[in-house]
């Protein structure tokens, strides 16, 4: 499974539902990292594993429900979650909103109502991390062609969140090689894949906001680290051949020390 893919973690105590959403989430393009019917192992699989999103049914086998296994594996790392149930008493409700959940699912689970909870989950996860603000900081005001776009890319700490193909998947920052205009889109280029945005590429690096991303022509932006070689003209990074503009070369040249 690629590396970008969205991991999730099933808790589930019903075999034949978990199995079933699992079926579900793969089809819809996610990875399923790990399936546990209790709480201890849960935790297990989720302090072992990468994963960038907890479905968890509410009520579990053993001596910690769905919120108290939820509890101690929020204490350890956060995640965006989802909640999968049957209960609806006010008790247990107001238990799960300590936890702050992104969703709940109720049973039965149809395919498109599981789809909307992931794509929300992830989306109001990293959203409320992107914007707090540390002490002290204060968040630029948005343009009105920023407010109608400023969700195509969502990032948290060294990764972004990009819609691809009706879903989100991650991208360490670190992985990109460039970024190509191609009239009102831009191509975020790694490795192995090639993900387009409708998005101009000034307004996609200042999106994703990643110091060694240097633009070099009007169409292209590269990122620094990956370069395997350069001239007066041209940029080399794996086998691809990136043009040096004259307008963009002093601003390369400044990312490198002399010695």
């Amino acid at each position: 499974m690629a590396e970008n893919t969205i991991q999730i973690l099933v808790i589930e105590d019903e075999a034949v539902l978990a199995l079933y959403v699992s079926d579900l989430l793969e089809a819809q393009g996610y990875e399923v990292v790990g399936i546990a019917d209790n709480g201890p192992e849960a935790l297990t699989l989720y302090q072992q594993h990468r994963v960038d999103l907890i479905l968890c049914d509410i009520n579990l086998k053993g001596d910690w429900d769905g919120i108290e296994t939820v509890e101690k594996m929020l204490t350890f790392k956060p995640a965006p979650l989802i909640y999968v149930t049957a209960l609806t008493d006010k008790e247990t409700i107001e238990r799960a909103k300590q936890t702050f959940p992104a969703a709940y699912l109720a049973k039965p689970i149809r395919p498109d109502n599981l789809r909307i909870a992931v794509d929300l989950a992830i989306h109001t996860f990293v959203t409320k991390k992107r914007t707090a603000l540390t002490p002290g900081e204060t968040r630029p005001a948005a343009t009105e062609k920023d407010s109608s776009s400023r969700e195509t890319i969502l990032r948290i700490e060294e990764q972004v969140f990009i819609k691809h193909n009706y879903q989100f998947v991650r991208i360490a920052l670190e992985d990109i090689l460039l970024l190509e205009a191609d009239n009102a889109y831009t191509t975020i280029i790694t490795s192995s894949h090639k993900y387009a945005l409708r998005l101009a590429l000034g307004t996609t690096l200042n999106r994703l906001d990643f110091r060694p991303l240097v633009r070099v022509h009007r169409s292209y932006v590269v990122n620094v680290k990956k370069i395997s070689g350069f001239n007066e003209r041209e940029i080399h990074i794996h086998s691809l051949t990136i043009p040096l503009s004259q307008q963009y070369k002093d601003d390369f040249m400044r990312q490198f020390q002399y010695r």
